[in-house]
Parts: C-alpha cells; structure tokens; sequence
C-alpha cells in the first residue's frame, strides 16, 4: 500500500475503535438480520450471528483435512472481535493483521482479558505483504477488509499465498453493484456517491463481486463461491445511525476527532447505497 493510505486507514481507525468499542463492542463489522433482512435483534447478537451465518456458509459441503481449523489469519481484524471468537470456538490458534496500532494493542488486552494470548497473536502488518511463510494457515478470514486494498489481486493472492494447501478463504466485503447488470457500467452520480464513501471511510475503491470471482479463478482458487447478502446486512447502518443520537454516544464522538465525527455524519451514505442497490455486500469462498 502506498504510504499515504496507511497513514489515512492508521489514523481512521486509531481514532476511532476506542469510540466503536465504548459504544458498540468489540465487533466492528455488519450484522445479519436474517436472509429478508427483517428479524429483529440486538445489534451485537446481529453481529455474532454474522459470523456464524459466515462460518456455515464457508464449510458447505467442506471436505477438507482442515476444518475445523486449527490455525486462522483474520486479515483486518480490528479489535480483535472476530479472532477471539473463532480462537474460542475453534480452539484454534488465531493471528490477526491491522494497519492500526491502537487496534493491535487493544487486540492484545482483550485477548488477555479472555484468557486467550496463549492461542492468539496479533500485528501491524500490511496484507499486501503479509510477514508469514507460505502454507501457513489453515483459513484466511477475511471480514470487511477487502474494501480497504488498493490492490485487490494482490490482496487475494496473498491470501492464497500463505494458505496450506487444502485450506479455506472465507471473506465478505464491501463491493459495488455488478457492471453486467441490466443497469450497465456505473453512471456519474453512482460514482461520485463512491467516492464520498471512499473519503470517508480511508477507502481505495470498491469492485463488483463477479470482479472478485475472476480474480480469485485466475489466482488459482478452488470450489469459489459467492453470495450477495446486502438484503441480510444492510438493516446494520439504520441500527448505527439511531443508536448515534444517544447523548453519550454525541459526547464521545464531539472528543474523538473530526474523522471520526465525520464518518458518524455520513452514516447515511452507505444506508442510501444499499436502498439504491449500489452498495452490495459480498460474499467469497474458495479452498487452495
């Protein structure tokens, strides 16, 4: 990644996780309101539900030596949300890579809180240039970090790179609506729609899900499926932009910076994608 990226996706998420974290818990990703996207539920309750709605989407007819999994790299992992939960649930050993190292170190208490730094590590660490040896992981989760390279191929080659052979990816992440749609190629205001979600949020672009596909056929992977679950994950924003106008949730955000106080103002950008079918969320599963 280009040094001037790091910087903005560093500083985004070191200046906010402590406010998501106060405010929303340890999950920093969509939750799953039920294929229809209209069960009810409590946001975190959404959230878990999410990965495990992931976890049995990714094992589907899984006939690989590797899974359960022993050994996970969670690419993106934020807090440490997601690495902790599979460490526990699998009783694997998990190590997780972020840009941020507010976010790596709480990752750490977090895990000691839990009882968990024996099984868990985790890095500053880009993941275009992953610091592990080849073959290393039984499954690479990806969650809601794809949207953050500028280099997708690389990215998924990555992925595949340091994956034993026989191992599974399983990712989902932002992605815009397919360009072979009867829609065709994006117009100008869908574009400039992305690019204020791009600023936003410390984003170098966003492709399509069939784009993916492609890339991950091309790189070699095996077994590829994909899955939009817009409808599923899209209720997630209208949650955070009515659990923003709480008076606690307003006084933390006036302290946490202007980054952060302006991505809380464009809540309604990526709610407004979803209604309008140009954000999709996308699913990506394959075995080395």
């Amino acid at each position: 990644m280009s040094s001037t990226l790091i910087e903005q996706i560093q500083q985004f998420y070191d200046a906010s996780s402590g406010l998501w974290e106060q405010v929303w818990g340890e999950h920093m990703h969509h939750g799953y309101y039920g294929p229809n996207g209209n069960q009810k539920k409590q946001r975190r309750q959404a959230q878990i539900d999410m990965i495990e709605e992931l976890l049995q989407w990714g094992a589907v007819n899984q006939q690989s030596s590797f899974w359960p999994p022993t050994s996970i790299l969670d690419v993106g992992c934020g807090i440490g949300g997601s690495s902790l939960y599979l460490a526990e649930k699998f009783n694997a050993s998990v190590t997780g890579i972020t840009l941020s190292p507010v976010q790596a170190n709480r990752a750490k208490e977090r895990a000691e809180s839990a009882n968990l730094s024996q099984q868990t590590n985790f890095l500053v660490a880009d993941a275009l240039e992953m610091p592990f040896a080849d073959a290393s992981f039984d499954l690479v989760w990806s969650l809601e970090s794809g949207e953050h390279m500028p280099n997708k191929i690389k990215f998924l080659h990555e992925c595949y790179r340091v994956l034993k052979p026989g191992g599974n990816l399983i990712m989902a992440t932002w992605c815009h609506r397919p360009l072979d749609s009867p829609n065709g190629q994006l117009t100008d205001d869908e574009r400039q729609h992305l690019a204020e979600i791009y600023r936003v949020y410390a984003l170098p672009y966003v492709i399509s899900l069939p784009e993916y596909e492609a890339i991950a056929e091309k790189i070699g992977f095996q077994d590829i499926c994909t899955a939009d679950w817009s409808t599923a994950a899209a209720p997630f924003w209208d949650v955070v932009i009515e659990s923003a106008f709480d008076p606690k949730v307003i006084i933390n955000l006036l302290l946490s910076g202007w980054t952060t106080i302006e991505a809380a103002l464009s809540l309604e950008l990526m709610s407004r994608g979803y209604q309008r079918g140009l954000i999709k969320f996308g699913l990506l599963r394959g075995n080395k």
